[in-house]
């Protein structure tokens, strides 16, 4: 029998039972293979953290694979990814299989690779070893935190501040980044500030331009010409000087090479200069190492992507000098290779840097075998590290210093040339803020000598304005949380997802902009848990957490020591008030919800009742702004806003309401407003003596910003459905609309989609009958039933074609096709093998079971994945075996037990045992 290896993808499987051959069955774990469940004591404190594991079906079905296959087999490789959570994969599968007693006699081994090539391969094969134990309890130490910090603070989260998802112990920290970046944004107050620049020309005629240093002998700093008075008066002592070369200063300098990629460079300059985010970053890094097709040989083009290393192996930096002299020339080959060494904090180094497999797959070369991230990735990665190799730069650089006769009045000009250009031949790293200035590699200067006269042109005063810090991309938060030293490499990018996922945050112009949740959240957390989101407490831990990994730390005593500190902070907020959580996020975020008008005005003045005072309040959906007067005055403002499946609202109405002005025909206003929903338009308003009596809305369709919805394009969404036309060979008439899924076109019963960039208001006949006529292919009308005259059709359904009158369906007999089938047919059959319909929903299943309570949202306790593939958060099953005969006693008491876990949302984790099922607010 063949010997057993177990990876973790279905497309590395394929690749590696290639190069080992029939001597060995090669199978997919894919990804984890089960999981702590989502519900209270999966890990238990007071039991040293035991934890409870889970496998869903899926990993229960992988694992039964390997069961079957070790059958006869003599040796199990391990050969997960070489990295944390693939040791932990390795180790999952090992105690499933020694669980079910199916490893006697089997020689369990554990090989790595860093890249998926023949040698790398076989080589890896020769090399077995045992699991990591150290590295699997950093697996188990973060594991657990993530559990107990998602799934105790979670329910603190839900109770005193309703309408928050979750809280993690590095996406809070990341959430708190953005959060407070925003916030040094709103509080950044812009100073003027101007330059004067003269247009000047060499003896020779070249010209150039040089700026304003020195006026009446002193040195100008960045404000000293702060108006247009001042910069004027520069500008005219410019003009009424001339202007001869002081000095002029050479000197040359070198610029080296950037290290090749590690994960978070890698993610930064994909997002710099592709324009991809982290995720799929990683995504396509996947796929380019565990191996694309190339002419019928499926090869792995890149190592392992999730690195902090920098190093590369010898003989590949071997394979590069030679390429480098092949294509490039001795010049651009430095005399020994280069070494480099990460400067990111908390850095293992325990894999290669991102390289290419093998150099001379130039990316011209298999670009025809790769999908296009795919294709820019490779050529980013493969140039990045063949420049690593390359020799330095060296430029040019020339400081011209220019003065007037008495030297009271002076301007500079600086530029710089590229004498040789070595490893920017290939590659120039990218700049994260795009509005950067020009550069001086690109501004040349003429000659120059001292003294040489030079002839003045224009002179021109600019006014320039500071700038606040920018908001974070993609690339400029990972590079931050780098520094930092929260996170690891492989879980920047679920990270960061998670943010966008629970809607805290938005990505606008390829920049984190946080929700309002996101920063009401934020302001909850550095109130109550300041330590527990404070960057360089979670970077100490980090480190501790990687002691573990190199066996200088218990994971127990790591655990334990953050254990008691957090829980005693949970337990401090059990007596905490609605009324002090609304004071602190008040405090915190007023400036951010009542921003100073500029004009003298209170901007907490409630303008509904003109003498109320508007501040933050909490309800049961969520965080609003209402009035003190209330119940008198009840203005509101919505904060928090979504919209269909969870998409963030991205609208900007500042007062929760907008007028777009009066109906045409009866008069009355015409309004955007906020709602629970999202934005919507609505004719009138609520009659306060007839409460049955709702004015009429409709909701806001993608595409059309409530900021810039005209009043046209209101009243005609509120005059939905509208007349389109007649149908030209039917005559019937059809509608457009919108409804649940978006805008539709109706034709009778037949309903037809339109497409997300029609417009519903303007959508003509030939669309309308085109839409139609598709849907129409899948159900024909065979006339009205002889007994009550109501429309028989016939339809395509999953399982076949089927005849349908009113609730009653029969399947059309395999011989027949929907074109033949005529009423004179449909009638026998549907008398004679007709069966109702059954009605949808959990009331028309046989034995459905009662809904459940509503869940909350399941705490992002896993906010330290690694984005590989994880069993499903399900509640736990049942035990397959029934335990033993209770006593009649013991029975009695398991009653409220069993109906306060009934009771209980099946999807939310508790903490603490305690108040994880109740409801939020």
């Amino acid at each position: 029998m063949s010997d057993v290896v177990v990876v973790e993808s279905p497309a590395k499987a394929k690749t590696i039972n290639k190069y080992l051959g029939d001597g060995f069955t090669v199978l997919a774990s894919f990804g984890h293979v089960r999981d702590l469940p989502p519900k209270d004591g999966s890990v238990r404190p007071d039991e040293g953290f035991a934890m409870d594991w889970e496998a869903d079906e899926r990993g229960s079905r992988q694992v039964a694979a390997i069961a079957k296959a070790l059958k006869g087999a003599k040796r199990l490789y391990l050969a997960t990814d070489p990295d944390r959570e693939g040791e932990a994969i390795s180790w999952h599968v090992r105690a499933m299989l020694d669980e079910k007693k199916l490893l006697r006699g089997i020689d369990v081994q554990r090989v790595t690779f860093n890249e998926i090539t023949k040698n790398a391969i076989r080589t890896a094969m020769k090399r077995p070893r045992d699991l990591d134990l150290p590295l699997i309890e950093a697996y188990l130490a973060r594991r657990a935190l993530d559990y107990l910090v998602g799934f105790t603070l979670s329910p603190v989260l839900w109770r005193k501040l309703p309408g928050s998802r979750s809280a993690g112990r590095v996406q809070s920290v990341a959430l708190r980044l953005i959060c407070e970046r925003e916030a040094e944004i709103e509080r950044f107050k812009p100073r003027e500030y101007w330059t004067v620049q003269a247009q000047l020309t060499t003896p020779a005629g070249a010209p150039f331009v040089a700026r304003l240093t020195h006026l009446d002998g002193r040195k100008l700093d960045q404000f000293d010409l702060n108006d247009r008075i001042k910069a004027e008066a520069a500008k005219a002592a410019v003009e009424a000087g001339s202007f001869a070369v002081r000095s002029v200063e050479r000197r040359k300098v070198r610029r080296n090479p950037p290290p090749p990629f590690t994960t978070s460079t890698l993610q930064q300059e994909a997002s710099r200069k592709l324009g991809m985010g982290a995720q799929a970053t990683m995504r396509a890094a996947q796929q380019l190492y565990e191996g694309i097709e190339l002419g019928g040989e499926t090869v792995g083009l890149i190592t392992y992507m999730r690195t902090d290393g920098v190093q590369m192996a010898r003989e590949a930096i071997d394979a590069i000098r030679g390429h480098i002299d092949e294509s490039f020339g001795r010049d651009y080959l430095p005399g020994a290779p280069r070494e480099y060494s990460t400067k990111a904090k908390n850095a293992q180094e325990a894999h290669e840097a991102v390289r290419p497999t093998d150099v001379a797959r130039t990316p011209d070369s298999v670009s025809r075998y790769l999908g296009d991230e795919q294709r820019r990735l490779y050529e980013l990665i493969w140039k990045r590290a063949v420049a690593s190799q390359m020799q330095s730069a060296e430029l040019d650089q020339v400081i011209v210093e220019i003065a007037e006769p008495t030297g009271r009045t002076a301007l500079r000009a600086t530029g710089s040339i590229v004498a040789f250009d070595g490893f920017l031949k290939l590659y120039t790293e990218g700049r994260d803020d795009s509005t950067a200035s020009e550069d001086e590699e690109s501004r040349m200067l003429p000659p120059m000598r001292e003294r040489d006269p030079l002839k003045r042109g224009a002179v021109a005063a600019e006014q320039h304005f500071t700038q606040p810090p920018p908001r974070f991309s993609e690339a400029s938060l990972v590079k931050k949380m780098e520094e930092i030293g929260i996170g690891r490499p492989s879980t920047y990018a679920s990270i960061l997802g998670v943010l966008r996922d629970r809607n805290y945050v938005r990505l606008e112009n390829r920049r984190f902009v946080p929700e309002d949740r996101g920063r009401l959240v934020t302001a909850f957390l550095t109130s109550f848990f300041e330590r527990y989101v404070d960057p360089q407490f979670t970077a100490g831990l980090e480190e501790r957490l990687d002691d573990i990994s190199g066996g200088q730390a218990d994971w127990r005593d790591v655990m334990r020591a953050f254990w008691d500190d957090f829980s005693r902070a949970v337990e401090q907020t059990r007596d905490l008030k609605i009324s002090d959580v609304i004071d602190a996020l008040d405090q915190d975020l007023g400036p951010h919800f009542f921003p100073d008008p500029g004009d003298g005005t209170d901007p907490r003045q409630c303008r509904a009742c003109g003498n109320g005072r508007l501040g933050l309040k909490l309800g049961r959906y969520g965080s609003f702004i209402g009035c003190s007067n209330y119940p008198n005055c009840q203005f509101t403002r919505q904060l928090v806003v979504s919209g269909k499946d969870g998409e963030a609202g991205g609208d900007s109405l500042k007062d929760g309401m907008r007028s777009l002005g009066h109906h045409p025909e009866t008069g009355e206003e015409i309004t955007v407003k906020r709602g629970p929903w999202g934005l919507y338009v609505q004719q009138g308003e609520p009659d306060p003596n007839d409460k049955k009596a709702k004015p009429k809305r409709t909701t806001l369709p993608k595409g059309i910003d409530g900021e810039t919805v005209t009043l046209e394009q209101a009243v005609g969404l509120l005059g939905l459905p509208r007349l389109v036309g007649l149908h030209p060979e039917t005559g019937e008439p059809i509608e457009a609309g919108l409804g649940r899924f978006g805008p539709y076109v109706r034709m009778g019963a037949i309903y037809g989609s339109l497409d997300k960039d029609d417009d519903v208001l303007s959508v003509g006949l030939n669309r309308a009958v085109d839409s139609l006529a598709r849907k129409m292919a899948s159900v024909r009308t065979l006339g009205d039933h002889p007994k009550d005259k109501e429309p028989v059709l016939v339809r395509k359904g999953r399982f076949g074609p089927y005849v349908q009158h009113g609730q009653v369906v029969a399947n059309l007999p395999r011989d027949r096709t929907m074109e033949d089938f005529t009423l004179a047919d449909a009638v026998p059959l549907l008398a004679e093998k007709g069966k109702a319909l059954k009605p949808k929903g959990a009331a028309g299943r046989k034995g459905a079971a009662k809904p459940a309570a509503r869940a909350r949202p399941v705490a992002a306790a896993g906010d330290e994945a690694s984005g590989r593939a994880a069993p499903r958060k399900t509640p736990a099953r049942a035990a397959a075996k029934k335990p033993a005969a209770k006593s009649a006693a013991a029975k009695t008491a398991a009653k409220p037990r069993a109906a306060a876990a009934k009771a209980r949302p099946s999807a939310a984790p508790a903490g603490t045992g305690r108040t994880a099922g109740k409801k939020a607010g």
